[in-house]
């Protein structure tokens, strides 16, 4: 070999070995997602808002990011497992979906941040204060109380006569019984009538609907969960059996079908919670993240379902959706 490119291959060996040495020890951080319904993708609805925020501030799954998903599917008593193994193999932040996956989260210790579906998180005792959480948890936050003004005034606008609601929730989720209680006292502040219709398995569905059978509400709202999203085609196709229109927080139970949702912004959701990854992979604890409510509100009906119930959308509510479905 002659002596120059002897040397000018050295050089060039000495000038990559720094590269190649920051590429080995480069940090590659473990986000988990738990939730109490099936596993979240990185690619797809939610998972996606999450991780294409995560990559915009640096964080490319395959290079420097590794998605650990894990879900219990409607099994809540495997939430508290699946948090152990998210902090078995090192996860360095979790993101929750459900009041028992942010529950297990924050019984493990790990930095967690709340996305979605927790419910009140000072009443449920997952945080002190929204201001300052202290411990490990931080996240996104909803007022249930003026979501369920605001779904029972949408549904007094389509009936006017309103006077009896059947609500439906996961009795053994404490996030979703605390709101229904806030549904149910912001019901008879208003001068209706509540049908407390808890369900804890599937089967608990059909006494449900036989109660509703005996004794007919004039409209549903159903809170949204791993059991009654697990069970909301039975929920879609009992009130169009038997014409009665129900409000959903979730908009993807109108899209398969359902009447009308309203809820928080999920892109904007999931985009917050990429934030607060964000500051807490940087060094931030989760105590000093103040809790953030959602800013946006969506409003969507489903026009071929009113038409089944046999019902016409009043023009100024259909002026106020964010999305008609055709």
């Amino acid at each position: 070999m002659r002596r120059r490119d002897f040397i000018a291959l050295t050089a060039g060996a000495a000038a990559a070995w720094p590269l190649a040495a920051l590429a080995q020890t480069a940090k590659v951080y473990r986000v988990g997602t738990l939730t109490a319904g099936p596993p979240v993708s990185s690619t797809a609805d939610r998972g996606a808002v999450l991780f294409d925020g995560l990559a915009k501030r640096g964080y490319v799954l395959g290079q420097n990011l590794v998605h650990e998903a894990r879900g219990a599917s409607g099994k809540l008593e495997r939430v508290p497992l699946l948090m152990q193994e998210l902090k078995a193999i090192g996860a360095d932040v979790v993101v929750t979906i459900s009041y028992p996956a942010a529950a297990a989260a924050k019984a493990s210790g790990v930095p967690t941040v709340l996305a979605s579906g927790s419910g009140d998180p000072v009443r449920t005792g997952l945080v002190e204060s929204l201001a300052r959480p202290g411990g490990n948890v931080t996240g996104i936050a909803d007022d249930a109380s003026i979501l369920s003004t605001k779904r029972l005034s949408l549904l007094a606008v389509l009936l006017p006569r309103l006077r009896r609601v059947a609500m439906l929730w996961n009795k053994d989720d404490l996030g979703m019984s605390m709101r229904y209680e806030t549904s149910a006292n912001a019901a008879q502040g208003a001068g209706i009538t509540v049908q407390p219709l808890g369900v804890r398995e599937p089967d608990d569905f059909n006494e449900a609907f036989a109660a509703m059978t005996r004794h007919p509400p004039d409209a549903i709202l159903m809170g949204s969960d791993s059991l009654t999203l697990l069970n909301r085609k039975r929920v879609i196709d009992y009130a169009a059996e038997h014409r009665l229109p129900a409000i959903y927080e979730a908009d993807s139970i109108v899209r398969d079908g359902g009447l009308m949702s309203y809820g928080a912004d999920t892109r904007e959701s999931f985009e917050r919670a990429a934030v607060m990854v964000d500051l807490i992979l940087k060094g931030a604890k989760p105590s000093d993240i103040p809790f953030r409510l959602p800013t946006k509100h969506e409003l969507i009906i489903n026009v071929t379902a009113a038409k089944a119930l046999g019902l016409t959308i009043p023009p100024s509510l259909l002026a106020r959706a964010d999305e008609v479905i055709e």
